[in-house]
């Protein structure tokens, strides 16, 4: 099975994601980022959710050094 679609996403799907991203703090941003796996949706530049994280953690200020260390290289 291949990767999901933008046009296999119900309108519901895509709303959930993007409040999911809309709800997630600077810390929670960063750690999925660190050790998100290859092929997730927030990452994938065929999706527009990678944009609207992108802004979003940049706005809280994006990767900080106290951040990256608060989390660590360890899941």
């Amino acid at each position: 099975m291949g990767l999901k679609e933008l046009a296999d996403f119900t309108a519901e799907e895509i709303e959930a994601i993007n409040q999911e991203i809309d709800g997630m703090d600077q810390e929670s941003m960063a750690h999925r980022w660190r050790f998100s796996k290859s092929g997730d949706l927030m990452f994938r530049s065929d999706l527009p959710f990678y944009d609207r994280f992108k802004k979003r953690f940049d706005e809280f200020g994006g990767f900080t050094p106290e951040i990256s260390k608060r989390i660590g290289w360890e899941r």
